[in-house]
């Protein structure tokens, strides 16, 4: 069956922190597609543009006016194609001639749109038929930093993971468990907590960096002891956040610290020595490949992940893979622009023993798309918050997945170094 492209519309919609995005619908002769760009509080400075000047109206402008003549014709089965010719359209780098979240927003709307027009559903389309793995969560559950307003951890998420769970049902489960147990400790903590959320739905409390861990630590050691299996949990440090190129320093101000890099480097090697995270994301700024290569050597049973040292970008991976920075990557489709372009990472990312984590953005939509990107992509963690409305999305969307499964399902290998 064909699946040409009768039409695109594009229009303003709005993310969860009430920020405007596009959304784009695709149309062919025989399905439908519809897709909208999320966006990151936190970003790496290797990102492209989100949009061209004048915003989301002048992205609107840029489909109706180039894009739209250049794709309405094309089989939508032909996903490279399609993510060619936006690359050759916008002629710059980083899209800042039609956006990166236009480029995104097209791309996924129209993988939907190819699934749709031949009866399946988006994952099978893009990872075939036999594809039945699914990704463990990775949830955040107490927000600092960049997501957090006022007295708070200066390390930005607290994230808990289910590595051993038997389905992704279960994992969901126990995730939920955590962020909840969190709660009550973080009112006996702090008396004037008052069960405030970030916008990923994380808690946001008065307390230091170690309690945060230790709160973390120890929920997800009861939760795991519960339920029967190992409940692990990690950090997301956003050290680009905290690093002063001026004074060539980590401002930790909750703390009242400052730590220059190899004094990072022994603080968060003595964060996993002491309290055995399995994850720890962007430890070190975004530039410093080779403080990340002395941290992934000497940290051991932890994935050390990079999401601003890499931006889901093929050359900056290629750079970190020969240096030995990092053993996982986090991939963000409107980091790079089109679906195309973050699966060439993922490759990369697994021809080279690294972990591929699908992820959301801080500021997120509804769009359920990363969840069947993950299951296509053989992505064995999927980071996309616990309990927040546009998390719930995704996660809800992996429990429609595993029971279209059914007894072919299963949980994704996933190998703790």
């Amino acid at each position: 069956m064909s699946a040409v492209i009768e039409d695109i519309i594009a229009r303003k919609v709005f993310n969860t922190r009430g920020q405007e995005t596009i959304e784009v619908d695709i149309t062919t002769n025989s399905g439908f597609g519809r897709a909208s760009a999320p966006a990151g509080e936190s970003r790496g400075k290797a990102e492209v543009v989100y949009y061209p000047q004048g915003g989301v109206d002048q992205a609107i402008k840029k489909v109706e006016e180039l894009i739209a003549p250049e794709i309405v014709g094309l089989n939508a089965d032909s996903q490279e194609e399609l993510d060619r010719i936006l690359h050759e359209i916008d002629g710059s780098k980083d899209f800042r001639v039609i956006g990166g979240n236009t480029a995104c927003a097209i791309s996924l709307a129209n993988a939907e749109a190819a699934a749709n027009s031949l009866g399946i559903l988006l994952f099978q389309f893009l990872g075939g038929q036999v594809t039945r793995e699914l990704p463990y969560p990775l949830g955040n559950t107490i927000s600092g930093g960049k997501h957090a307003l006022g007295k708070s951890p200066d390390i930005q998420e607290f994230l808990s993971i289910p590595y051993e769970a038997e389905s992704f049902l279960e994992a969901a489960e126990a995730n939920i468990l955590v962020h909840r147990r969190i709660g009550v400790a973080l009112k006996k903590k702090d008396k004037l907590f008052g069960g405030g959320r970030s916008d990923e739905g994380a808690w946001v409390a008065n307390v230091g960096n170690l309690d945060a861990v230790e709160i973390l630590a120890d929920a997800c050691a009861e939760v795991g002891n519960e339920l029967g299996f190992e409940c692990g949990f990690g950090l997301d440090v956003a050290a680009s956040s905290m690093w002063s190129e001026k004074e060539e320093t980590y401002i930790y101000q909750k703390e009242g610290k400052n730590r220059d890099s190899g004094e990072q480097i022994e603080f968060i090697l003595g964060l996993i020595k002491k309290y055995h995270p399995v994850y720890v994301e962007d430890p070190l700024h975004e530039r410093d490949f080779e403080g990340f290569a002395e941290l992934t050597k000497k940290a051991k049973s932890c994935l050390i992940c990079g999401d601003d040292l890499f931006t889901t970008n093929v050359e900056r991976l290629n750079h970190g893979i020969k240096m030995g920075a990092a053993n996982a990557v986090i991939i963000k489709v409107n980091q790079v622009g089109t679906l195309t372009d973050a699966w060439e990472t993922i490759e990369m990312a697994k021809r080279n023993g690294y972990v591929p984590v699908m992820a959301h953005r801080s500021g997120d939509t509804c769009d359920w798309h990363i969840a069947h990107l993950a299951v296509a992509s053989k992505c064995p963690i999927i980071k996309t918050g616990i309990v927040e409305g546009t998390r719930i999305a995704k996660i809800n969307e992996l429990i429609r997945i595993e029971q279209f499964l059914g007894e072919k399902a299963r949980m994704a290998e996933l190998k703790i170094v």
